[in-house]
């Protein structure tokens, strides 16, 4: 089971779907957990999920660890699958308790009280794609499956 975890080819397109997605994950999960890039950190954040967002605790921690941990592991290829689905299942959340309710398209215009849900599908898509594939060349994933 492990192995097939770990498996993936030496695609040079997959490395670069998991570092885009690495990056903006890691700095998504940094605001949260650190109060990094203008966020509230973890108190703040795990307030407003709790409170606000009325989302119990053991669940809005697991939240914030996909998306702050999720990124990590996506940037060095480290359990690149499991960390593609904390951050695809924290997109589908957000899309049916948040976004879609304001539609399709973000808030160009300014008229709506919220955005919509394009680039909630588009991660998704992305993570689709990195849990059938792996995490490709230059990953912890793809190093650790070829030594088995």
């Amino acid at each position: 089971m492990v192995r097939k975890l770990l498996a993936t080819s030496d695609d040079w397109t997959l490395t670069l779907l998991r570092l885009m997605l690495g990056v903006l994950f890691f700095v998504h999960g940094a605001q949260k957990t650190l109060g990094w890039f203008g966020g509230y950190g973890f108190t703040g954040t795990m307030g407003f999920f709790t409170g606000m967002m009325h989302i119990p605790a053991p669940f809005a921690f697991l939240a914030i660890c996909a998306e702050f941990l999720g990124g990590i592991g996506l940037i060095v290829g480290a359990l690149g699958r499991v960390a593609a689905f904390g951050i695809a299942t924290n997109m589908v959340v957000a899309v049916l308790m948040v976004h879609s309710h304001f539609g399709l398209l973000m808030n160009w215009s300014g008229q709506q009280k919220g955005e919509g849900f394009e680039y909630h599908l588009l991660v998704i898509a992305i993570a689709i794609v990195l849990m059938a594939r792996g995490s490709g060349a230059f990953s912890v994933d793809r190093a650790l499956g070829k030594s088995e």
